[in-house]
C-alpha cells in the first residue's frame, strides 16, 4: 500500500509475544489466494488467534478487543521469524498498520515490510518493555515515530530512541516509492551511465 511518511503519530497495538513467525501471521492457506488485494490478507492478519473455528471472532485476542487500536503494532522480539512469505507484509500493511515496533526482526520480513510500506522499527529490549507498561497503564498512549530523523518516542514520557533504517529506504518511503518506482524516477541517470559505460 504505497503512501508517503513523514511523522506518524498513533496509539498502538501490543502483542506481548515472542517469536510471532509468519505462519501466526497470516496461515498458510491464505496463500494459495490469486489475489495481491492487501485487504483480502489485511482481513486474515493472525486467523487462527482471531477467530474461533466457527469463524466467530475470538473476544481474547487484542484484534478483537476495543481498548486498543491504532495504526503500530507492538511485537515482542524475533517477530516476523519461519518462512519468507511476503505475504505477512501485505496482511500487516492491508490490516492498516504503518508500523511495527520489536527489539528485534527477522531479516527478511524486515525486508519485506519496507517493500510492502510497513516501518520496521528497531528498539532497545528496555523501550520495548517500557512500551509495554505504558500501553497496559494507558491504552492510548501515543507514540511518536519520525521518519526523517529515525526516532521513536513514547509520548509525553522522556523516552525516546533512534532506529536503524538505511538511507535508501527512508527516501522511498518519505516519497511513497517502491523499488521499481526508484529505478524509473532515476532512469535518466540510468541511461547516462550505460553510455558512457557500454565497453564494460
Amino acid at each position: 500500500m504505497k503512501q508517503k511518511y513523514n511523522i506518524i503519530r498513533s496509539s498502538c497495538v501490543p502483542m506481548n509475544r515472542e517469536n510471532i513467525d509468519t505462519d501466526q501471521i497470516i496461515p498458510a492457506r491464505f496463500l494459495k489466494s490469486v489475489s495481491r488485494d492487501e485487504k483480502f490478507f489485511g482481513e486474515h492478519l493472525f486467523h487462527d488467534q482471531r477467530y474461533n473455528a466457527d469463524g466467530t471472532p475470538n473476544q481474547d485476542f487484542v484484534l478483537n478487543d476495543p481498548e486498543y487500536s491504532g495504526k503500530i503494532l507492538v511485537a515482542g522480539k524475533n517477530f516476523g521469524c519461519g518462512s519468507s512469505r511476503e505475504h505477512a507484509a501485505w496482511a500487516i500493511a492491508g490490516y492498516g498498520f504503518c508500523a511495527v515496533i520489536s527489539s528485534s526482526f527477522a531479516d527478511i520480513h524486515k525486508q519485506n515490510e519496507l517493500n510492502n510500506f510497513v516501518i520496521p522499527v528497531t528498539v532497545s529490549e528496555a523501550f520495548l518493555a517500557e512500551l509495554f507498561k505504558n500501553i497496559e497503564n494507558d491504552p492510548g498512549v501515543e507514540v511518536e515515530i519520525d521518519l526523517p530523523e529515525a526516532t521513536v518516542e513514547i509520548c509525553g514520557t522522556k523516552f525516546k530512541e533512534s532506529f536503524p533504517i538505511s538511507k535508501f529506504k527512508k527516501y522511498c518511503l518519505a516519497n511513497g516509492l517502491d523499488d521499481i518506482d526508484f529505478l524509473l524516477k532515476n532512469q535518466d541517470k540510468t541511461e547516462v551511465w550505460e553510455s558512457k559505460n557500454q565497453e564494460l
